[in-house]
Formats: C-alpha cells, sequence, structure tokens
C-alpha cells in the first residue's frame, strides 16, 4: 500500500512540473515587408505583356508594381484563380 501512495505521489509530482507556466522574456517579433521595395504602376512593358500572355494563356493583369531593379511583380489572374508572378523588364518570368 505504501509503494501505490508513493508512486502516485510520484507520478503527480512529475505531471506538476511539466504543467508549469513558460515565461517567455522577449517577445519581440520582426516582420519584413517586401511590397516597401515596389511601386505600383499602371502599364507594364510589351515584352512582360507578351511573355506573360504566352505563358498564362488567357492572363488578365490585375496590378503591377516596379521597383529599383526593374523586376516586376505582377497580380495575374487566369480563370478566376489569381497569383503572382515576378518577371524582369525583358519579360523573362524569375517566379511562378
Amino acid at each position: 500500500m505504501k509503494k501505490l501512495i508513493l508512486s502516485a505521489a510520484i507520478v503527480l509530482g512529475t505531471l506538476s512540473m511539466q504543467a508549469g507556466n513558460n515565461v517567455v522574456l522577449n517577445s519581440n517579433i520582426k516582420t519584413v515587408n517586401f511590397q516597401d521595395e515596389y511601386k505600383e504602376i499602371d502599364a507594364v512593358p510589351a515584352a512582360v505583356k507578351t511573355s506573360l500572355d504566352n505563358a498564362y494563356p488567357g492572363v488578365k493583369l490585375e496590378k503591377a508594381y516596379v521597383n529599383a531593379k526593374k523586376e516586376y511583380k505582377i497580380e495575374i489572374s487566369v480563370r478566376d484563380v489569381k497569383s503572382i508572378v515576378y518577371t524582369d523588364e525583358k519579360g523573362t518570368i524569375l517566379k511562378k
């Protein structure tokens, strides 16, 4: 009987130690917003438009952005499926 009570006390003591509160001292979260480096534009170069038409038949350009390196971030939709495509000024697709 003593062993049963002793083992129950050990199990309960072990469980209560793991149920303790964890204290987070440094909860700073750093985020990087890549949107800041791109500026919205009204029209894209013809080479970019042609490249997108060839890669995605039936593409519709929603919004376009450009950065200092002349790389374009283009929000497109194809048959109601929206996505973001990155190209350079020659129309080469960088990321899909």
